[in-house]
């Protein structure tokens, strides 16, 4: 099983030396990823169901992630997630192609509908239209990506007579749908390379993966695409958790950092969970 880590954006890795060093850090222990997740403000004061306070810092995960990449050479990068219909699609197609190229297609983009409601306000973006949104910013900047003339009429987006270069390394960047509903379901089982749960443990991860299963006997898969990845970020590992992972049929284990330590503490705790050093996260 693959071993990424989530939280390269926050605590102590939303600091220069801090992020520096735990993202060549993990790279040299066999980590295969590393995860930034978003939120571009948050309520304050904090009201649920903010995850954060709002005093907590959280570096862009684009940002975070193109800093990353200049001080590694061969792990994957990946947002984990970012709210796509918070965002403007052109402009995010091209930061998301700029970064591919600069970590030599090392870029996996993780993208979720958002749920705080005063998120969606401060950005000015409607929240009840953000599942059809997400579906349809995902297709023009696959366009953008991918077509030699790019071309797209849809009811939030349109262009055409455009262009925009460098394209990915890959020709396309492969795209995590997170989310737990049945549209997020359906949505990575259609059209993305894999699917990413938060804070889940098994039996939350069980039931999310017959969920899947259930959206792969509705819609059709993307004949292009391999079979479905399934990452998970655990709520903490407790004993045997990570074999019930494993029978489960999750591809990749995303540990959440503890970045509000010391580095010496960050350090030592990388390094007891590492998969070159270890069987099994403890």
């Amino acid at each position: 099983m693959k071993i990424g880590l989530f939280g390269i954006n926050l605590g102590l890795c939303s600091y220069p030396a801090g992020l520096t060093r735990v993202a060549r850090l993990a790279e040299e222990l066999g980590y295969d990823s590393l995860w930034a997740g978003e939120h571009m403000v948050l309520p304050s004061p904090r009201v649920p169901p903010s995850p954060m306070e709002p005093t907590d810092r959280m570096l862009d995960p684009l940002c975070a992630l193109t800093f990353a990449a200049a001080a590694t050479s061969t792990i994957l990068l990946s947002t984990g997630v970012l709210l796509l219909p918070q965002r403007n699609p052109v402009a995010l197609a091209k930061e998301a192609a700029s970064l591919d190229v600069l970590s030599e297609g090392r870029l996996q983009l993780g993208v979720g509908v958002g749920y705080l409601e005063q998120e969606f306000a401060a950005v000015g973006a409607p929240m009840a239209d953000r599942g059809s949104r997400t579906a349809e910013y995902l297709a023009a900047m696959r366009a953008l990506w991918t077509q030699p003339e790019p071309t797209f009429h849809g009811r939030y987006v349109s262009f055409d007579g455009v262009d925009a270069h460098p394209r990915p390394v890959r020709g396309d960047i492969p795209i995590v749908m997170g989310g737990r509903s049945v549209p997020a379901h359906r949505r990575a089982v259609a059209d993305s390379l894999g699917w990413y749960g938060f804070m889940l443990d098994p039996d939350a991860t069980s039931q999310n993966l017959a969920g899947l299963r259930k959206a792969a006997e509705e819609v059709k898969r993307r004949a292009d695409l391999p079979a479905l990845e399934v990452s998970v970020s655990p709520p903490g590992l407790k004993p045997g958790w990570f074999e019930r992972y494993a029978e489960l049929g999750v591809d990749r284990i995303v540990l959440a950092m503890p970045t509000n330590r010391t580095m010496p503490e960050i350090e030592d705790w990388l390094a007891r969970r590492a998969p070159a050093t270890a069987d099994a996260p403890a």
